[in-house]
């Protein structure tokens, strides 16, 4: 079964953990590792059993500073997606604020790729139960599917009474596919195993055996990762929080050999030859 593979291109000092640590403002002082890391990225994906392409949901800051980067992830062959501009959280925004926010961002890597962006990621899934205009904004600016909603309880994002399979939402402009983060039932419970943090606090053969667990009851997942989680090198930032920093540092040297792993473990394409076969 073929599954969805996606890559959140943002740096590491842009992250929800440190959002309160480094403003956006400050973000031009610290040492850009992104684009290093995407070809990094995309060398993996290269060398997988089977050539890997997926979907990069692309932060607008980070291809307005890198105008060349986008080109580049094209030329791999991959799907560009849109990861909103500067990681403003969507329940932190007003609509008016989320409206401008994607279709700034979808104009931008459009006009980089020559290719429709057709998709749209939430900086950390931050579509929740209180912003329920957003899928309507994005029918409206011309977004065709959402892979922003996490099926969990998390004490920053999700919503775990939602789908856990690729669904429709209808919304007053019309109707938006929706393709949420790998989760799996266990004690009544969703457990998350779509990759991020998780993907590196479970060891390999328990997300190996989850996400197998998905494909045996016949649907496809989709799997997520950041550039910097590659990236074991990468500065420390000093001053969050505790939880945030474990969250974010958690078995970075381990990472780029799990994704070895899981590529020549899994079938993967991009989220929208997935959503088109499901479509079938």
């Amino acid at each position: 079964m073929l599954n969805a593979f996606s890559v959140d291109v943002e740096d590491y000092y842009q992250v929800g953990a440190f959002a309160r640590t480094i403003k956006p403002d400050e973000w031009d002082r610290w040492e850009s590792r992104v684009v290093a890391n995407t070809r990094r990225m995309l060398e993996i994906l290269k060398q997988a059993r089977q050539p890997v392409k997926g979907t990069f949901f692309v932060l607008g800051w980070v291809a307005e500073r890198h105008p060349n980067l986008v080109p580049e992830i094209c030329a791999a062959g991959h799907e560009i997606a849109s990861h909103g501009f500067a990681h403003r959280l969507v329940y932190e925004m007003t609509e008016e604020e989320f409206r401008n926010d994607v279709r700034r961002t979808k104009q931008l890597l459009q006009e980089q790729s020559g290719q429709e962006v057709a998709g749209y990621r939430a900086p950390s899934f931050s579509i929740v139960k209180r912003t329920p205009w957003a899928h309507r904004v994005l029918v409206e600016e011309g977004y065709r599917y959402d892979s922003s909603v996490f099926p969990i309880h998390h004490d920053l994002h999700g919503n775990a009474d939602a789908p856990r399979e690729i669904h429709r939402i209808d919304t007053e402009a019309g109707p938006i596919r929706e393709f949420p983060p790998a989760v799996v039932r266990f004690f009544e419970q969703n457990l998350p195993t779509g990759g991020g943090g998780y993907f590196r606090f479970f060891p390999y053969f328990v997300t190996r055996r989850m996400l197998r667990s998905i494909n045996t009851a016949g649907r496809p997942f989709v799997f997520y990762l950041h550039p910097w989680e590659i990236d074991p090198d990468q500065p420390r930032i000093q001053g969050a929080p505790l939880k945030s920093h474990f969250r974010h540092y958690l078995n970075l040297h381990r990472t780029a050999a799990r994704l070895a792993r899981l590529l020549n473990d899994f079938d993967f394409a991009p989220i929208c030859d997935i959503l088109e076969e499901n479509d079938q």
